[in-house]
């Protein structure tokens, strides 16, 4: 029995668990030359859109069955949306993977794009601009916080549980980082991935 569990756990890909199914999503932090400077391009959502329209983001979506590896998902997010082929994006490195309480993973992936002036963005993107790096890297955002807090439905049974509906449940202060830029505003998972790849580079 060990020997065949051994077998099973071999074969058992890295894996996320503890909530509820994972949404798995994949992303790319885009580097361009500008001028002769390296700069971060971001994404403004189509205002048509049903999911968080008008928001700034990376390219990126969700991780289909097709998709060989979060990476490539990535990728083809990225060249669907920018509108390029996928000769003008090269992958550095992957940053790591974001899990947030709403039952969602995303995995990162730092890149650049060859030439931005091909960049013809599809109906999802009504706008994309960019962030000279060096101001990322000499810029403070400002962090605000939310509480996630756990609410047990009324059929929860807690009576199983060591006291019962006086239950400590541990709740969950989460940082939430805003970077301002002209008038752009960069904030929520886009903000919290920029703020762990910058912190990085730091």
């Amino acid at each position: 029995m060990i020997k065949e569990i051994e077998n099973r756990m071999q074969l058992h890909p890295f894996n996320l668990f503890g909530f509820a199914p994972l949404r798995k999503s994949a992303v790319l932090i885009p580097l361009v030359g500008v001028d002769g400077e390296t700069h971060v391009l971001f994404e403004i959502r189509s205002h048509q859109l049903k999911s968080q329209p008008g928001e700034i983001c990376f390219p990126g979506g969700r991780v289909e069955q097709d998709d060989a590896s979060e990476k490539e998902a990535a990728l083809r997010e990225t060249c669907e949306e920018l509108g390029i082929d996928l000769e003008e994006v090269e992958i550095i490195h992957g940053l790591g993977v974001l899990v947030h309480p709403s039952s969602s993973s995303i995995f990162s992936f730092v890149g650049k794009i060859k030439n931005h002036h091909k960049i013809a963005p599809n109906e999802e993107v009504s706008e994309v601009f960019t962030v000279p790096l060096n101001y990322l890297l000499n810029y403070e955002p400002e962090i605000h916080y939310i509480q996630v807090k756990i609410q047990p439905e009324e059929e929860f049974p807690f009576e199983l549980i060591p006291d019962g509906r006086d239950y400590k449940w541990r709740n969950v202060r989460l940082p939430e980082y805003f970077y301002r830029y002209e008038d752009k505003i960069i904030w929520g998972l886009t903000a919290r991935i920029l703020h762990e790849f910058i912190e990085l580079l730091k």
